[in-house]
C-alpha cells in the first residue's frame, strides 16, 4: 500500500487577496486624503477683483475709441519718448502716471507724472537701461480713465 503524500499548500491565492486588499487600503487612504485637502480656486475678494478687471477691460476699450490714437513713439538716436495725446484731450484737464516695467529687472521701475504740454510730453530714456521695457500710461480726462500699453526696446 502506498503512503499518501504530504497536501503541498501555496501561498499563491493568499498572495493575490492580499494584493487585493492592500490595494483597497490604499485606494481608501488616496481618497481620505483628497478629502481632507482644500482646494481653493477662487480668491476671497474674487468678486472686487472681477470688478476691477472689467473696469480694467472698459477702460482699455475707451482708449481704442478715442477718435485719434495715443500715440507713443521712441526715437532712439534722440533718447526720447514722445507722448502724444489726440487733439479732444489737449483741451481737458489730463492726470496721471506712466510707469515703466523692465521684466528682467524690477528694481529699474520707476514712474513719472504724466504731463503734457499741448498734449505732448517728452521723455529722456538716456539714463534708461538698454534693452525691453513695458510702458503703461494711465491717465484720466473729463472723469473717464483711459490705459495704454506698449513695448519699447532701448540701444546703446
Amino acid at each position: 500500500m502506498a503512503t499518501p503524500s504530504p497536501k503541498t499548500r501555496t501561498i499563491w491565492p493568499y498572495a493575490i487577496v492580499m494584493t487585493f486588499v492592500l490595494f483597497a487600503g490604499y485606494i481608501g487612504y488616496m481618497v481620505q486624503q483628497a478629502m481632507r485637502t482644500s482646494v481653493d480656486l477662487v480668491s476671497p475678494d474674487y468678486y472686487q477683483q472681477e470688478l476691477r478687471y472689467q473696469q480694467q477691460m472698459e477702460t482699455v476699450a475707451r482708449t481704442a475709441a478715442l477718435p485719434a490714437p495715443v500715440k507713443l513713439e521712441h526715437n532712439a538716436a534722440a533718447h526720447r519718448l514722445t507722448l502724444q495725446l489726440p487733439a479732444e484731450l489737449t483741451t481737458q484737464t489730463v492726470q496721471g502716471q506712466v510707469h515703466f516695467f523692465r521684466p528682467s529687472d524690477q528694481k529699474l521701475d520707476f514712474s513719472l507724472p504724466l504731463q503734457p504740454a499741448g498734449g505732448v510730453q517728452q521723455i529722456n530714456t538716456g539714463q534708461m537701461k538698454a534693452g525691453y521695457w513695458r510702458v503703461r500710461l494711465d491717465f484720466t480726462a473729463g472723469g473717464q480713465a483711459y490705459f495704454l500699453e506698449r513695448n519699447i526696446t532701448l540701444t546703446d
